[in-house]
């Protein structure tokens, strides 16, 4: 199982009504499967600031995070996503890696 797939499958804990995990690795430099991205909409987020929201997730995540180097995390509840409906496009990498 890759670790996309290892992702989304413990993301699914959180009930999620839209789930999209993907592998940005190829943008940076430090290798395969080490930088995703993760769109995760879900009705747990309600009332939830931005930190309580990425901090569930951490904790949903557990011993994976350790795993990989980054996580960009774009959360949403369904009212939020249904005003937005995509989240925002991934920086271009900055480097500052020494591999």
């Amino acid at each position: 199982m890759s670790m996309q797939q290892k992702i989304e499958q413990s993301l699914g804990a959180l009930a999620p009504v839209h789930l999209q995990v993907l592998d940005e690795s190829h943008m940076h430099s430090r290798g395969v499967e080490t930088h995703y991205k993760a769109v995760l909409v879900s009705e747990q987020f309600e009332g939830l600031n931005s930190v309580k929201r990425h901090q569930k997730v951490y904790a949903t995540l557990g011993d994976l995070m350790g795993q990989f180097h980054a996580l960009a995390l774009h959360t949403y509840t369904p009212r939020e996503w249904e005003q937005t409906g995509a989240a925002p496009a991934s920086p271009t990498c900055a480097g500052g890696s020494r591999h």
